[in-house]
């Protein structure tokens, strides 16, 4: 009993140790510090929209070479796959059948204008009659319309290129019997610069651009709004530009598409009838466009784009966003953000909304972005 004053003070004493040690730990713990973000200032400025869409080559024209006589095939004049001129010979039919005819029509009209003109003189003198005098007139002009057919089929034997282009390989060869009318064409010319591409759009998409148009949300791209750039199948850009020639009148109603055609010079004969290709467009301009790095846009549980931005007394906030379509290295958004917004690109993952954080101003979009008028193309991503 004489010990327990003794262990009710070291008791004690150890108490008070572990307290004033609980204590220096609490001062001694550092205060939470404020995250440091990087931000993109937003600016507006004017972006051309433009519609990439889908599409075929088509030749500017096409002639199928068909005899219009029947005959021989005597010689070939052209070298398959080269470039013939319009009116230039390209195959010879045995023309001595239309040479004899030439010579019988001829023989035929003289001893009929003769004749027409002995009645001539004989009706004057009313040697013979008016009747017998207009029947020899009558046989005379059919003398000189059989001899006019029978050169026309002598000139026919010489199958001339209808069109100038490129000529493909021939279908029937010397010694080959052909017929006029037949089905089967003897060749085919076909005309490549320039050269026509159809796209489709789709009917909902040309409704909504109208609508744009009109509601002044997008101006017409001016004068040139018809140009169209090209890009071939290997992705590499075609580098002559082409103009809209028309939009077709109907849509399909398959596809729900309407048909757009375009012109394109083709003097390397680089473009060959049905290559797929890919058009662009100009549809028009958005004076002020906002365009907002992909990096500070996420999405969220339902799909929506959403950015943070840091707002009024550097707190974070979330907006969802309409963003329609991605532009280089950025999005196109439409409705959520507004220009001096300042959106988070970096340190994203160390913030959330509410939080108070320390700012540092990357850049502006207009230094930021890759997109420029003349240039970007949209690829028509949708992020709604």
């Amino acid at each position: 009993m004489q010990f327990k004053p003794a262990v009710t003070a070291l008791v004690a004493a150890i108490t008070l140790a572990s307290l004033l040690s609980g204590c220096k730990k609490e001062e001694q713990a550092p205060a939470p510090q404020t995250p440091q973000v990087g931000v993109v200032t937003l600016k507006t400025q004017p972006f051309t929209m433009t519609s990439d869409l889908p599409g075929r080559t088509t030749s500017y024209r096409s002639a199928e070479v068909r005899p219009q006589v029947n005959g021989i095939i005597l010689k070939r004049y052209f070298k398959e796959g080269s470039d013939v001129k319009e009116g230039q010979q390209l195959y010879q039919i045995d023309p001595s059948i239309y040479e004899s005819n030439v010579l019988s029509a001829k023989a035929t009209l003289q001893s009929a204008k003769s004749l027409a003109d002995r009645y001539k003189q004989l009706v004057a003198e009313q040697a013979v009659s008016r009747q017998e005098y207009d029947n020899a007139e009558a046989s005379r002009l059919e003398a000189e319309a059989a001899l006019r057919t029978a050169q026309v089929n002598l000139r026919y034997t010489k199958v001339l290129a209808p069109l100038s282009g490129r000529i493909g390989r021939s279908l029937f060869t010397e010694g080959a019997l052909v017929t006029s009318g037949q089905a089967n064409a003897l060749a085919v010319i076909t005309q490549l610069d320039p050269i026509y591409v159809d796209v489709t759009q789709s009917s909902v998409e040309m409704l909504e651009l109208r609508r744009d148009l009109a509601d002044g949300r997008l101006k017409k791209a001016g004068d040139n709004a018809a140009k169209v750039k090209l890009t071939l199948p290997d992705g590499s850009e075609y580098p002559a530009e082409g103009r809209l020639e028309f939009t077709e009148v109907s849509v399909d109603e398959a596809t729900g598409s309407v048909t757009l055609r375009a012109v394109f010079p083709n003097p390397d004969h680089v473009l060959l009838p049905g290559m797929f290709v890919h058009a662009q467009l100009e549809a028009g301009i958005n004076s002020d466009a906002i365009l907002v790095p992909q990096i500070g846009v996420t999405h969220n549980a339902k799909g929506e784009p959403t950015a943070l931005i840091v707002g009024k007394d550097n707190k974070v906030e979330l907006r969802v966003l309409q963003a329609s379509r991605t532009v280089g290295n950025s999005w196109l958004v439409e409705k959520g953000l507004n220009a001096g917004d300042r959106v988070i690109t970096d340190g994203l993952q160390y913030v959330k909304p509410g939080v108070e954080v320390k700012v540092t101003d990357k850049a502006s979009t207009d230094k930021g972005s890759d997109a420029t008028p003349a240039t970007e193309q949209a690829s028509g991503s949708k992020g709604e």
